[in-house]
């Protein structure tokens, strides 16, 4: 009912999966990780036990194929199940047990693992393959693109309905009190990959750092939008001074949780103007 793919970035230390399946909230029952450790999918009438207990086998330094080996063989029901694994270096392991339903199977290269079954047929997993390796960019971009194909190529053959994505890397949650990166779920949606998609830009939007590049002196033209933009959500009245100006942004940053993009008094982050002009429209 599913397919997913487990991955590895080896220079930013980032685990993670992306999976989409005709089954509601898959994003509760399919992904595993830990930083450090490695990531983990566990699908096809998923045993949900062999998350944890993966994690634990690679925490003790097990590989992924060791870990594999393990806890599907003390599954007395391992015909069923179907399973992706990255260990803490990166290697990956598939594994599909002869009871899964056509079209089912895995791929595994170069940091990555990808697996399905009940696909329309194995171009979907070749597709997530293929793509992982070719796209550039961050872990969760390429994991997000893989998915994506292997939707165009196939995909689920009774359809969509949930996907998400976990990412983790050290002290990657939030406020660095945790190793959740990423952490993203559509449960119920006719276009699950297009709108984890559409969430994921905009948890960047909100948790990224500011670009260098985007950010700009709050005068003249991108001091006029500003002004213009906050008087039109009513942040601002219209005889505003340039103090009420500063303080009329700083309340719109916090009331859309851009904290993480606030920048000196006097500069702005361009990606928050265009998302100001962007609110109500």
């Amino acid at each position: 009912m599913t397919y997913s793919i487990v991955g590895f970035d080896p220079k930013a230390k980032e685990w993670g999966i992306a999976v989409q399946s005709k089954f509601i909230s898959v994003g509760a029952v399919v992904p595993f990780a830990k930083a450090g450790v490695g990531a983990v999918a566990t699908q096809s009438y998923a045993n949900t036990s062999y998350g944890p207990q993966a994690l634990e086998l690679m925490a003790q330094g097990k590989s992924a194929q060791e870990t594999m080996d393990i806890i599907t063989e003390e599954d007395p029901q391992k015909g069923l199940r179907q399973v992706g694994i990255i260990d803490a270096n990166g290697n990956p392991a598939t594994f599909t047990g002869k009871g899964c339903y056509d079209w089912a199977g895995g791929i595994t290269g170069p940091h990555f693992a990808a697996q399905g079954n009940i696909l329309v047929d194995k171009k979907t997993v070749q597709a997530m393959a293929d793509t992982f390796i070719r796209v550039e960019g961050t872990l969760a971009e390429r994991l997000l693109a893989a998915l994506d194909a292997g939707q165009s190529a196939g995909g689920d053959s009774r359809g969509q309905q949930s996907a998400a994505l976990l990412v983790v890397k050290e002290k990657g949650g939030y406020g660095g009190f945790n190793d959740r990166y990423i952490d993203l779920r559509v449960d119920d949606h006719p276009e699950p990959i297009k709108e984890l998609i559409r969430i994921y830009q905009l948890q960047q939007l909100y948790f990224s750092p500011a670009k260098p590049e985007k950010i700009a002196v709050i005068e003249g033209e991108v001091k006029e939008t500003i002004a213009q933009q906050l008087i039109r959500l009513q942040y601002l009245n219209a005889d505003y001074d340039e103090e009420q100006l500063f303080k009329a942004l700083t309340t719109f940053i916090h009331t859309e949780n851009f904290e993480a993009r606030e920048q000196s008094e006097g500069k702005i982050d361009l990606d928050v103007l265009d998302y100001m002009i962007k609110q109500g429209v």
